[in-house]
């Protein structure tokens, strides 16, 4: 059975699709089954493609967007059908832990080995790149990138210790 993981952010253009897109590389490389996909809490950019200057970034950085992408807002009945659910602010968690009190919710950051882990749980927020340029897109970006071998573990635990 494919496990499932869904990364989740506002509006579904930034953060959580550069987090999707760099999950899928690192759990291909890493010879797992995993089905990753994004969402938003909001429904503010539907239908709207990846943010160009994060494309840009992931683009930079060697990571291959396919194009495909379009924003949408997450559902209650999507959070129960994954196995992990990955917040990219404490307010995206509460959201998610709103829609479904029972969904498996995690900060994205929790996973980076050099982030806190002790305090308030806003303090593992991801960056948002939004009103910014191009140097807070690549900070977003290395935030993504220094938790994704951590998830990768977890999954990796989490079915087994497949490959």
């Amino acid at each position: 059975m494919t496990y499932r993981v869904m990364t989740v952010c506002t509006g579904n253009i930034c953060r959580s699709p550069m987090a999707e897109i760099v999950l899928r590389d690192r759990f291909e490389a890493a010879g797992l089954d995993v089905d990753v996909d994004s969402s938003g809490v909001s429904d503010e950019e539907h239908g709207n493609p990846i943010d160009r200057r994060a494309r840009d970034v992931l683009v930079a950085h060697g990571y291959a967007p396919d194009g495909t992408h379009r924003a949408r807002q997450v559902r209650a009945s999507e959070l129960t059908s994954r196995d992990l659910v990955l917040a990219m602010t404490s307010q995206h968690a509460r959201a998610l832990r709103r829609l479904d009190p029972a969904a498996n919710v995690v900060m994205y950051r929790s996973f980076d080995p050099d982030a806190p882990d002790d305090g308030p749980e806003h303090l593992l927020d991801v960056d948002d790149p939004w009103y910014g340029g191009p140097e807070n897109f690549e900070t977003c970006l290395a935030e993504i990138e220094a938790a994704a071998d951590g998830v990768v573990a977890y999954v990796r635990d989490q079915v087994g210790g497949a490959a």
